[in-house]
Protein backbone atom coordinates (compact mmCIF):
# COMPACT_ATOMS: atom_id res chain seq x y z
CA UNK A 1 0.00 0.00 0.00
CA UNK A 2 1.05 3.60 -0.36
CA UNK A 3 3.00 5.32 2.41
CA UNK A 4 1.45 8.61 3.54
CA UNK A 5 3.70 8.94 6.60
CA UNK A 6 7.20 10.41 6.90
CA UNK A 7 8.33 9.56 3.37
CA UNK A 8 5.75 11.14 1.09
CA UNK A 9 6.14 10.45 -2.57
CA UNK A 10 4.19 9.51 -5.66
CA UNK A 11 2.25 6.24 -5.55
CA UNK A 12 3.74 3.49 -7.62
CA UNK A 13 2.19 1.82 -10.65
CA UNK A 14 0.26 -0.39 -10.78
CA UNK A 15 -2.28 1.17 -8.48
CA UNK A 16 -3.43 -1.12 -5.64
CA UNK A 17 -6.96 -0.40 -6.77
CA UNK A 18 -8.15 -3.99 -6.47
CA UNK A 19 -7.45 -3.84 -2.73
CA UNK A 20 -9.89 -0.98 -2.24
CA UNK A 21 -13.54 -1.33 -1.33
CA UNK A 22 -16.36 -0.64 -3.77
CA UNK A 23 -17.04 2.69 -2.11
CA UNK A 24 -16.85 5.33 -4.81
CA UNK A 25 -15.23 7.94 -2.56
CA UNK A 26 -12.39 5.59 -1.59
CA UNK A 27 -11.60 4.65 -5.18
CA UNK A 28 -11.83 8.22 -6.44
CA UNK A 29 -9.68 9.41 -3.54
CA UNK A 30 -6.94 6.89 -4.31
CA UNK A 31 -6.95 7.87 -7.97
CA UNK A 32 -6.91 11.57 -7.12
CA UNK A 33 -3.87 10.99 -4.91
CA UNK A 34 -2.09 9.26 -7.75
CA UNK A 35 -2.64 11.97 -10.35
CA UNK A 36 -1.82 14.72 -7.83
CA UNK A 37 1.86 13.92 -8.35
CA UNK A 38 1.65 14.19 -12.14
CA UNK A 39 2.30 17.35 -14.10
CA UNK A 40 -0.04 16.07 -16.81
CA UNK A 41 -2.91 13.64 -16.56
CA UNK A 42 -1.40 10.12 -16.98
CA UNK A 43 -3.85 9.04 -19.65
CA UNK A 44 -1.65 6.26 -21.04
CA UNK A 45 -1.17 4.77 -17.57
CA UNK A 46 -4.87 4.89 -16.79
CA UNK A 47 -5.71 3.16 -20.08
CA UNK A 48 -3.18 0.44 -19.25
CA UNK A 49 -4.94 -0.02 -15.92
CA UNK A 50 -8.28 -0.30 -17.73
CA UNK A 51 -6.93 -2.92 -20.12
CA UNK A 52 -5.55 -4.94 -17.23
CA UNK A 53 -8.87 -4.74 -15.40
CA UNK A 54 -10.72 -5.75 -18.57
CA UNK A 55 -8.46 -8.78 -18.98
CA UNK A 56 -9.23 -9.75 -15.39
CA UNK A 57 -12.96 -9.04 -15.88
CA UNK A 58 -13.05 -6.53 -13.04
CA UNK A 59 -16.17 -4.81 -14.37
CA UNK A 60 -16.99 -2.75 -11.27
CA UNK A 61 -13.46 -1.37 -11.18
CA UNK A 62 -13.58 -0.57 -14.89
CA UNK A 63 -16.77 1.40 -14.34
CA UNK A 64 -15.27 3.30 -11.41
CA UNK A 65 -11.98 4.13 -13.13
CA UNK A 66 -13.64 5.11 -16.41
CA UNK A 67 -16.20 7.34 -14.73
CA UNK A 68 -13.47 8.94 -12.65
CA UNK A 69 -11.36 9.57 -15.76
CA UNK A 70 -14.30 11.10 -17.63
CA UNK A 71 -15.17 13.25 -14.61
CA UNK A 72 -11.70 14.76 -14.93
CA UNK A 73 -12.47 15.71 -18.51
CA UNK A 74 -9.95 13.15 -19.78
CA UNK A 75 -10.16 10.27 -22.25
CA UNK A 76 -13.45 11.31 -23.79
CA UNK A 77 -13.08 9.03 -26.79
CA UNK A 78 -15.35 6.48 -28.40
CA UNK A 79 -13.06 3.79 -27.04
CA UNK A 80 -13.59 4.97 -23.46
CA UNK A 81 -17.36 5.20 -23.89
CA UNK A 82 -17.49 1.71 -25.36
CA UNK A 83 -15.37 0.39 -22.50
CA UNK A 84 -17.86 1.88 -20.03
CA UNK A 85 -20.90 0.63 -21.95
CA UNK A 86 -19.50 -2.90 -22.11
CA UNK A 87 -18.59 -2.92 -18.41
CA UNK A 88 -22.05 -1.69 -17.39
CA UNK A 89 -23.63 -4.50 -19.41
CA UNK A 90 -21.26 -7.09 -17.92
CA UNK A 91 -22.05 -5.85 -14.41
CA UNK A 92 -25.78 -6.16 -15.20
CA UNK A 93 -26.38 -2.43 -14.76
CA UNK A 94 -28.79 -2.24 -17.66
CA UNK A 95 -30.40 1.06 -16.67
CA UNK A 96 -27.06 2.84 -16.65
CA UNK A 97 -26.02 1.18 -19.92
CA UNK A 98 -29.24 2.34 -21.57
CA UNK A 99 -28.80 5.86 -20.21
CA UNK A 100 -25.27 6.06 -21.61
CA UNK A 101 -26.41 4.60 -24.94
CA UNK A 102 -29.21 7.16 -25.24
CA UNK A 103 -26.85 10.06 -24.53
CA UNK A 104 -24.31 8.80 -27.05
CA UNK A 105 -26.92 8.20 -29.73
CA UNK A 106 -28.48 11.63 -29.30
CA UNK A 107 -25.17 13.48 -29.23
CA UNK A 108 -23.26 11.57 -31.91
CA UNK A 109 -26.26 10.62 -34.03
CA UNK A 110 -24.56 10.43 -37.41
CA UNK A 111 -21.04 9.54 -36.30
CA UNK A 112 -21.58 6.83 -33.69
CA UNK A 113 -19.52 3.74 -34.65
CA UNK A 114 -21.38 0.61 -35.64
CA UNK A 115 -19.91 -1.35 -32.75
CA UNK A 116 -22.14 0.53 -30.29
CA UNK A 117 -25.27 -0.56 -32.17
CA UNK A 118 -23.95 -4.12 -32.28
CA UNK A 119 -23.34 -4.06 -28.53
CA UNK A 120 -26.84 -2.84 -27.68
CA UNK A 121 -28.43 -5.42 -29.97
CA UNK A 122 -26.33 -8.09 -28.25
CA UNK A 123 -27.35 -6.81 -24.80
CA UNK A 124 -31.06 -6.86 -25.64
CA UNK A 125 -30.85 -10.21 -27.42
CA UNK A 126 -29.29 -11.90 -24.39
CA UNK A 127 -32.09 -10.56 -22.23
CA UNK A 128 -34.85 -11.42 -24.75
CA UNK A 129 -35.80 -7.73 -24.96
CA UNK A 130 -36.85 -8.05 -28.58
CA UNK A 131 -38.79 -4.82 -28.95
CA UNK A 132 -35.81 -2.76 -27.82
CA UNK A 133 -33.49 -4.79 -30.03
CA UNK A 134 -35.73 -3.98 -33.02
CA UNK A 135 -35.64 -0.29 -32.05
CA UNK A 136 -31.84 -0.27 -32.19
CA UNK A 137 -31.91 -1.99 -35.57
CA UNK A 138 -34.44 0.57 -36.76
CA UNK A 139 -32.08 3.35 -35.65
CA UNK A 140 -29.30 1.73 -37.67
CA UNK A 141 -31.43 1.72 -40.80
CA UNK A 142 -32.65 5.25 -40.28
CA UNK A 143 -29.06 6.46 -39.86
CA UNK A 144 -27.83 4.38 -42.83
CA UNK A 145 -25.46 2.34 -40.69
CA UNK A 146 -24.78 -0.96 -42.43
CA UNK A 147 -25.41 -3.87 -40.01
CA UNK A 148 -22.74 -6.46 -39.47
CA UNK A 149 -23.25 -10.07 -40.53
CA UNK A 150 -23.84 -11.15 -36.93
CA UNK A 151 -26.50 -8.48 -36.39
CA UNK A 152 -28.38 -9.52 -39.53
CA UNK A 153 -28.21 -13.13 -38.33
CA UNK A 154 -29.32 -12.20 -34.80
CA UNK A 155 -32.28 -10.09 -35.92
CA UNK A 156 -33.25 -12.73 -38.50
CA UNK A 157 -33.22 -15.48 -35.88
CA UNK A 158 -35.53 -13.46 -33.64
CA UNK A 159 -37.90 -12.88 -36.57
CA UNK A 160 -38.04 -16.66 -37.09
CA UNK A 161 -38.59 -17.34 -33.40
CA UNK A 162 -41.49 -14.88 -33.35
CA UNK A 163 -42.99 -16.24 -36.55
CA UNK A 164 -42.39 -12.99 -38.43
CA UNK A 165 -41.37 -14.72 -41.64
CA UNK A 166 -42.29 -11.78 -43.89
CA UNK A 167 -39.79 -9.57 -42.09
CA UNK A 168 -37.26 -12.42 -42.01
CA UNK A 169 -37.42 -12.83 -45.78
CA UNK A 170 -37.35 -9.08 -46.37
CA UNK A 171 -34.30 -8.76 -44.11
CA UNK A 172 -32.29 -11.38 -45.99
CA UNK A 173 -33.30 -10.03 -49.37
CA UNK A 174 -31.95 -6.66 -48.36
CA UNK A 175 -28.80 -7.96 -46.64
CA UNK A 176 -27.70 -11.11 -48.50
CA UNK A 177 -24.56 -12.97 -47.33
CA UNK A 178 -21.43 -11.14 -48.49
CA UNK A 179 -19.09 -12.56 -51.10
CA UNK A 180 -15.97 -11.30 -49.34
CA UNK A 181 -14.76 -11.06 -45.75
CA UNK A 182 -11.88 -8.97 -44.42
CA UNK A 183 -9.41 -10.24 -41.83
CA UNK A 184 -6.04 -9.35 -40.33
CA UNK A 185 -3.51 -12.12 -40.96
CA UNK A 186 -0.08 -11.54 -39.43
CA UNK A 187 -0.78 -7.83 -39.20
CA UNK A 188 -1.95 -7.44 -42.78
CA UNK A 189 -5.51 -6.86 -43.95
CA UNK A 190 -6.57 -9.74 -46.19
CA UNK A 191 -9.67 -10.12 -48.33
CA UNK A 192 -11.08 -13.65 -48.13
CA UNK A 193 -13.76 -15.01 -50.42
CA UNK A 194 -16.72 -16.53 -48.61
CA UNK A 195 -17.51 -20.05 -49.71
CA UNK A 196 -21.02 -21.24 -48.97
CA UNK A 197 -22.25 -20.27 -45.51
CA UNK A 198 -21.61 -16.85 -44.00
CA UNK A 199 -19.76 -18.45 -41.09
CA UNK A 200 -17.01 -19.71 -43.38
CA UNK A 201 -14.51 -17.20 -42.05
CA UNK A 202 -15.32 -18.11 -38.45
CA UNK A 203 -14.42 -21.71 -39.26
CA UNK A 204 -11.25 -20.44 -40.90
CA UNK A 205 -10.34 -18.55 -37.72
CA UNK A 206 -10.76 -21.64 -35.58
CA UNK A 207 -8.43 -23.48 -37.94
CA UNK A 208 -5.78 -20.74 -38.07
CA UNK A 209 -4.68 -19.32 -34.73
CA UNK A 210 -2.92 -16.35 -36.30
CA UNK A 211 -6.07 -14.75 -37.73
CA UNK A 212 -7.71 -11.87 -35.88
CA UNK A 213 -10.89 -10.00 -36.80
CA UNK A 214 -10.81 -6.55 -38.37
CA UNK A 215 -13.34 -4.77 -36.16
CA UNK A 216 -13.50 -1.86 -38.56
CA UNK A 217 -14.71 -3.95 -41.48
CA UNK A 218 -16.58 -6.87 -40.00
CA UNK A 219 -17.92 -6.94 -36.45
CA UNK A 220 -18.96 -10.57 -36.12
CA UNK A 221 -17.73 -10.70 -32.54
CA UNK A 222 -20.53 -8.54 -31.15
CA UNK A 223 -21.64 -10.88 -28.37
CA UNK A 224 -20.92 -9.78 -24.83
CA UNK A 225 -18.50 -12.66 -24.23
CA UNK A 226 -16.36 -11.69 -27.19
CA UNK A 227 -16.39 -7.93 -26.71
CA UNK A 228 -12.95 -6.52 -26.05
CA UNK A 229 -11.46 -3.12 -25.44
CA UNK A 230 -10.97 -1.53 -28.83
CA UNK A 231 -8.26 1.00 -29.62
CA UNK A 232 -9.34 4.46 -30.68
CA UNK A 233 -7.77 3.87 -34.09
CA UNK A 234 -10.10 0.92 -34.66
CA UNK A 235 -13.06 3.09 -33.74
CA UNK A 236 -12.00 5.54 -36.42
CA UNK A 237 -12.33 2.71 -38.96
CA UNK A 238 -15.57 1.52 -37.42
CA UNK A 239 -17.08 5.00 -37.75
CA UNK A 240 -17.36 4.56 -41.52
CA UNK A 241 -20.98 3.94 -42.49
CA UNK A 242 -22.45 2.63 -45.70
CA UNK A 243 -25.63 4.05 -47.22
CA UNK A 244 -28.37 1.54 -47.89
CA UNK A 245 -31.40 1.21 -50.07
CA UNK A 246 -34.28 3.63 -49.38
CA UNK A 247 -36.58 0.82 -48.24
CA UNK A 248 -36.18 -0.03 -44.57
CA UNK A 249 -37.13 -3.01 -42.47
CA UNK A 250 -38.12 -0.63 -39.69
CA UNK A 251 -38.74 3.07 -39.49
CA UNK A 252 -39.30 5.10 -36.37
CA UNK A 253 -38.91 8.87 -36.25
CA UNK A 254 -37.41 10.52 -33.21
CA UNK A 255 -36.37 13.99 -32.16
CA UNK A 256 -32.72 14.41 -31.19
CA UNK A 257 -31.10 16.91 -28.92
CA UNK A 258 -27.53 17.17 -27.77
CA UNK A 259 -27.33 16.36 -24.07
CA UNK A 260 -24.28 16.60 -21.85
CA UNK A 261 -22.46 13.32 -21.48
CA UNK A 262 -22.10 13.46 -17.72
CA UNK A 263 -21.43 9.88 -16.69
Amino acid sequence: MWNFGFNPGPPHFPLPIKELSNVKEEVYGALDTYVAWELEFPLVTVKKVLKTLQHEKEWKRIIQVTKWMLSKGQGKTMGSYFTLLNALAKDDRLDEAEELWTKLLMRYTESLPRKFFDKMISIYRRRSMHDKMFEVFADMEELSVKPSISVVSTVGNVFKELGMMDKYEKLHRKYPPPKWEYRFIKGKRVKIKVQGQSNYVDKYIRKHDNVEPDSGLRDDDSSEENSELTDDEQFEQDADVTHMEPEQIFYESSESTEPSLDV
